[in-house]
């Protein structure tokens, strides 16, 4: 069989021909050699080689001229075999997708024709994957000519509707109503985009009935009919529903499965119908009949039905009375409530059909709720709100988070809202609600996989990664702490009294039924510390919800003062009564002191007596550590240093208060140092607290304060004046000398550890472990912790316009000219620390062990094997190794690093007294940058971090000389490393086969590297912010004291035009961005299309701005071009030809540079680039037409369609699917907020409005 040659074994005709009169010899001899390479490809038996021949054949098949004919020929034939027929419909879909615009009018109705013949041919016996192939190609065509020269096809979907007999018809016509509907308002075809005006109208015109069409739009257009008859799809498919649920349907499988086809249409529809349409053809009515059906499937069909119409932004009155009041009325309130009943699951035994059944009925559910909270008053009498909240409430109490959250969100909306939250009808629904939300405040993720908790096991089962699973329950915990919140706002005394009395209890049956405390097998995530944590968040989250009663009363003065009094009594003798339970175990007791600071700073403010009270447990800590017993130990540690943070917050929160006992307490804090029972890092902390109460007290007149603070910061300031300091600084030999690293390294080399495999089991000798504790001293003697302490002291949450920052300025002025030249010597060592070619004495064959020194053990969720306790138990196990060696050195570098960043960050909020150095932008810049190549992605995230910070501090008058080096280096440096790193990656991934160890450090390195890049990309967001304003002129009060003279301006532009204004900050972000693009990461990449869209309109306009110009319209062009190509991002295929278009619309105007690199590309039409260009200036082209014009014009990159190759390529997903809602609730932050979706793309819609005028 001849593979290779002609197809139809002579020259081919003409298209004209090949339509209109095909060839009877390629008739005779196409057809068998078609069924032949058919019954290769699929042959089991068949050779690899024979079939990957036939294979090609079978493609090459399609692109001949007659090919349609042939293909219209075999799925005529109902004697072939379903995938021989299947094949034929293929070479029919590729006429029409890739050769429809070179074919005639003529041309055009003979294959549409064959595709209407086909439609009317087919038979229940068909398999169902053939009669939805067919029913694609009606909707290929349609996409293409409906409207235009069809006029008819809705006469012809009628005809077939209407058709007696087999209930094929129907859904064959089902299937293309769904199709079309998805693609023209739900999806990003290119086809349906580029006339999506005409096609979404004509979508509006044939569904909606006759009679309201002429309501809704009275001056539409009656030019062109589309629409056949007065009923409307919405109403045929109402009728059509009725049989399918009635008496005869119900017991018929057929029947429910057209339904539930149906139904589909319906979901598809409800985004974008007209409202009055939906109420006109009773849909709602008729999706709440298909609730009730026997067939689970049909249930669930309907309830996203429902879920799709209530999803939309909002409803008038109107439409909120006909399609949402009818579900509130006790007879749907009642069924509503047995169906959710009906879709209990065990958790031991899941029924995956009801489960998905309630998780979607209650994301339903919850969007329902929405609306009762802001249509409140447009509820009827007749509405069953009682009923309806007790099922909300049964929803939220489900054991599966996943089916409880979205009513948990609602429940939110609901207690915000007065005439409810204030409404009798809900007093009986706070307790069981308060309970619920007190009880899931529990830490799920530390508990045990192994529990026997239902909600544990549904969470398992519903999310499999931990990351997700955390994110997850930070938000269920964060909306639970929302509503007891909310409960105290609207109850205040009534909640607050239940709550505290709620804990009294728990905490006294605290140890009931296990065994009592024992440090040798103490755990910090026993189920007893997690029930108290549990009780106090509670606690906490009703304390935010009385300072908002607090700060919002006033309608009854005296009423409401007197409630406050009795309230505050009755919680300072709660508070009293825990601070005097005695617990044995150290985080109990942690938790108890941070919720009495609490108490103390908050709703007793002003209650100095309990504020004493608090001061002295905190300063009277009695734990100790018991070496033998390192769990408990290090729970002691935490609770130490939590201990002298909450002496912190007393000190900045209650300085007034603290002031007048100062002297007993400088006594006391004296006693305690001189007591020589705490370390160095406490000490600092407690001469921090008497520091910050002198500094935020406004009892002391100014000069007082200064000369008594200057007590502290003058010893401070002396040791950087330390000549041997200054000598060893002044050259990194020095610098390895002063940390006793110079000993390190000849350790290393006498020990050969270059030679050892596994540093984790080779034990330090007493030199090594003496080495290691020099090691540690040597740090702590450094001036930088103490300096980053006060430093912190002085300037946190401080307000600009206050004394005591003023106070700061002053204490700090002629300090800074001391500390900042060695300062930056010590970051500048210990970035050059991390380049092994300064590691002066190494032998050459000895110098990879420096980055294997420096590799930074770390814990990510997901990747590490074993729980985050596991991997600091590991870690701590191997202190007396080579291992814990290593990180005891590189602990060391790290301390200093990080120090020198906390200064840097601490001095920039001084203002001029920092930016304004003359000389400090370039030192700084090299200090921050010169070794960051040798720094890792892990170290990098926190360097960028800081000087994200400081970039934004920076006062407006002097971005001009501080800002330009700084971010011109770093970006300059950030874009050398991800682009370097991502390509040693990608090469690695290609040529390497890891398995074991290697792939997870692989897969770390990834995840970091990903982080790094983020954290990059989102430092150019947050610069070229559009919506970012100046917070206007910082305070210059300490602006005499710099050695910088700056000019009086009114206004400075935003940071946005800064960077864009300036040529040296401007190239090296543009470069990174660029090359971002084509980084393998989508977040990124994504977060970098946006960015670029923004700023191309920023320069087509001057000629100042024309090399920027350029480089878009080469390297970013082309950049984008390339990934638009690449299989990897496929997902950005949307943003990709957005951002071509962009540059298309903005630049083309001006010059031909973007469509010179367009027609630069293989098989790229220089006509068609011209077409494409002059569609996209046309004024007010839609975004969603703009991409489908790009998309287009690039559809046959290297000869293969851009959507056809990624449709190949892109993987199967091998995890759990998530509803949009879902997805929401396993991110953090500000992406898990909830937002009704937004309405799909209406374009051509709203000109129905304007027709006809």
């Amino acid at each position: 069989m001849d593979m290779n040659g002609s197809t139809n074994g002579h020259a081919n005709v003409g298209v004209e021909a090949s339509l209109s009169h095909p060839s009877q010899n390629g008739n005779t001899t196409l057809l068998p050699r078609i069924q032949q390479a058919l019954e290769l490809v699929h042959s089991t038996y068949s050779s690899n080689q024979s079939r990957q021949e036939a294979s090609a054949y079978l493609e090459r098949v399609k692109t001949d001229n007659e090919a349609p004919y042939h293909g219209f020929a075999l799925a005529s034939d109902h004697s072939q075999q379903p995938i021989v027929r299947h094949y034929a419909l293929s070479i029919l879909e590729y006429a029409i997708r890739h050769k429809w615009p070179e074919y005639s009018q003529e041309q055009a109705m003979i294959l549409r024709g064959w595709v209407m013949q086909l439609s009317k041919n087919i038979i229940s016996e068909d398999p169902q994957y053939l009669r939805n192939k067919t029913a694609q190609l009606w909707v290929e065509i349609a996409k293409r000519s409906w409207a235009d020269d069809w006029l008819d096809m809705d006469e012809l979907l009628v005809q077939l509707w209407e058709l007696q007999g087999p209930i094929v018809y129907k859904e064959f016509v089902l299937f293309v109503l769904e199709t079309l509907s998805d693609e023209v308002f739900n999806s990003e075809d290119t086809v349906a985009a580029l006339r999506v005006g005409v096609l979404s109208k004509a979508c509006v015109e044939i569904f909606t009935p006759a009679i309201v069409l002429a309501e809704v739009f009275p001056r539409r257009s009656s030019a062109t009919v589309v629409r056949y008859g007065e009923q409307g799809w919405l109403v045929r498919l109402g009728e059509l529903l009725d049989q399918c649920l009635g008496p005869d349907g119900a017991q018929n499988a057929q029947y429910q499965s057209c339904a539930v086809k149906l139904l589909a249409v319906y979901k598809s529809v409800m985004p974008w119908a007209v409202p009055r349409a939906i109420a006109s053809a009773s849909c709602v009515q008729r999706m709440c009949t298909s609730l009730a059906a026997s067939t689970v499937s049909v249930q669930l069909a309907s309830v996203e039905c429902l879920h799709a119409i209530y999803c939309r932004l909002n409803f008038t009155d109107e439409e909120f009375l006909s399609l949402l009041c009818p579900i509130y009325t006790s007879q749907m309130v009642d069924l509503l409530r047995k169906l959710f009943e009906w879709s209990v699951v065990n958790p031991h035994d899941i029924d995956d059909e009801k489960y998905l059944f309630a998780k979607k009925f209650s994301e339903m559910m919850s969007n329902l709720g929405g609306y009762i909270a802001q249509n409140i008053s447009a509820i009827p009498e007749d509405c069953d709100l009682p009923n309806l909240l007790n099922l909300f409430l049964s929803i939220v109490q489900s054991p599966s988070f996943l089916i409880s959250i979205p009513v948990l969100v609602t429940w939110t909306h609901l207690l915000r809202s007065e005439a409810i939250g204030g409404s009798p009808i809900i007093n009986s629904l706070i307790a069981p609600l308060l309970e619920l939300c007190s009880s899931r405040l529990i830490r799920y993720e530390s508990i045990s996989e192994e529990s026997d908790d239902p909600s544990l096991i549904f969470l398992l089962e519903d999310i499999d990664t931990i990351p997700e699973r955390h994110a997850f329950l930070g938000n269920y915990r964060r909306y639970s702490m929302l509503i007891i919140e909310l409960i105290v706002v609207q109850k205040q005394s009534g909640a607050m009294y239940h709550i505290l009395s709620q804990v009294d209890t728990a905490l006294e049956h605290l140890y009931d039924g296990q065994p009592p405390f024992n440090a040798a097998t103490y755990s910090k995530t026993s189920l007893i510390v997690l029930r108290v944590d549990c009780q106090f968040s509670v606690v906490e989250a009703a304390l935010k919800g009385y300072m908002k009663w607090r700060a919002g009363h006033g309608s009854k003065p005296q009423v409401d003062e007197q409630q406050t009094l009795t309230m505050e009594s009755s919680i300072e003798a709660w508070c009293g009564k825990l601070l005097d339970i005695d617990f044995d175990d150290p985080i109990i007791r942690k938790r108890i002191l941070q919720l009495a600071v609490a108490f103390s700073t908050q709703a007793l403010d002003k209650n100095t007596d309990f504020m004493l009270k608090v001061l002295q447990h905190l300063l009277m800590i009695r734990y100790v550590e018991v070496p033998e017993h390192p769990a408990y130990s290090e729970a002691v540690k935490e609770l130490l240093a939590e201990g002298v943070y909450e002496l912190q917050r007393l000190a900045s929160k209650m300085p007034d208060q603290l002031i007048d006992v100062y002297p007993q307490l400088e006594e006391k804090v004296h006693d305690i140092i001189s007591s020589g029972t705490v370390d160095a890092k406490r000490q600092v902390s407690y001469q921090m607290f008497i520091f910050t109460i002198i500094h935020r007290t406004t009892k002391i007149e100014p000069d007082a304060r200064l000369q008594k603070l200057r007590e502290f910061i003058v010893p401070v300031t002396q040791i950087w004046q330390n000549r041997e300091l200054d000598g060893a600084l002044s050259s990194f030999g020095g610098f390895f000398e002063l940390l006793g690293l110079s000993k390190v390294r000849d350790y290393l080399v006498s020990r050969n550890v270059n030679s050892i495999a596994d540093w984790g089991s080779y034990a330090l000798d007493d030199e090594g472990q003496a080495m290691q504790k020099e090691l540690d001293e040597r740090v702590k003697a450094l001036p930088l912790r103490i300096t980053k302490s006060f430093l912190g002291c002085s300037t946190d949450k401080i307000d600009k316009n206050t004394i005591p920052y003023q106070v700061s300025c002053e204490l700090w002025r002629d300090s800074l000219l001391v500390i900042l030249p060695n300062l930056l010597k010590f970051l500048g060592h210990a970035h050059a620390f991390h380049n092994a070619e300064n590691w002066i004495g190494l032998p050459t064959e000895m110098r990879p062990i420096v980055s294997r020194i420096l590799t930074d053990r770390f814990w990510q969720a997901g990747i590490s094997e074993g729980s985050k306790d596991d991997f600091y138990a590991r870690v701590s196990g191997t202190k007396s190794t080579l291992e814990g060696f290593a990180s005891s050195i590189r602990g060391a570098v790290r301390t200093v690093r990080e120090a020198c960043y906390g200064i840097l960050w601490c001095m920039s909020k001084l203002d001029g007294d920092f930016y304004g150095f003359s000389e400090l932008p370039e030192p700084l810049a090299h200090a921050l940058f010169a070794d960051t190549h040798c720094l890792s992605s892990h170290q990098l995230i926190s360097l960028l971090g800081v000087v994200r910070m400081i970039i934004e501090d920076c006062p407006l008058s002097l971005r001009d000389h501080f800002v330009p080096p700084i971010l011109a280096t770093c970006f300059t440096q950030m874009d050398n490393k991800c682009s370097s790193e991502w390509t040693r990656l990608t090469q690695k991934q290609v040529t390497v086969n890891n398995e074991g160890d290697n792939l997870t450090n692989e897969m770390k390195e990834e995840s970091i590297l990903r982080q790094l890049t983020h954290a990059a990309v989102m430092m150019v967001g947050g610069l070229l912010d559009p919506a970012k304003e100046n917070s206007g002129e910082k305070s210059q009060s300490s602006k005499e004291a710099s050695t910088y003279v700056t000019t009086t301006e009114s206004a400075y532009p935003t940071m946005r035009k800064f960077c864009l204004g300036s040529v040296v900050v401007l190239e090296p972000l543009l470069l990174f961005c660029t090359h971002a693009i084509r980084m393998r990461d989508g977040r990124c990449a994504g977060v970098v299309l946006r960015i670029f869209r923004s700023i191309v309109p920023e320069f087509d306009k001057s000629d100042d701005t024309a090399f920027i110009r350029e480089f878009i319209s080469t390297e970013v062009l082309q950049a984008c071009i390339l990934s638009l190509h690449e299989p990897y991002f496929v997902d950005l295929q949307k943003d990709l030809a957005q951002l071509i278009a962009t540059i298309l619309i903005c630049y083309s105007r001006i010059t031909d540079t973007p469509k010179q690199v367009l027609c630069s590309i293989e098989r790229v039409n220089s006509n068609a680039v011209d077409k494409c260009v002059d569609y996209l200036l046309r004024q007010s082209v839609p975004p969603r037409q703009q991409r489908a014009l790009v998309l287009d014009l690039l559809r046959d990159l290297k000869g293969v369609s851009v959507s056809e190759q990624f449709r190949i390529s892109k993987p199967v997903a091998v995890t759990k699917e998530y509803s949009k809602m879902q997805q929401r609730f396993m991110k953090t932050g500000q992406a898990a907020k909830l937002e009704r979706q937004l309405s799909p793309n209406l374009d051509g819609v709203s000109g129905i409005f304007d027709e006809g005028q």
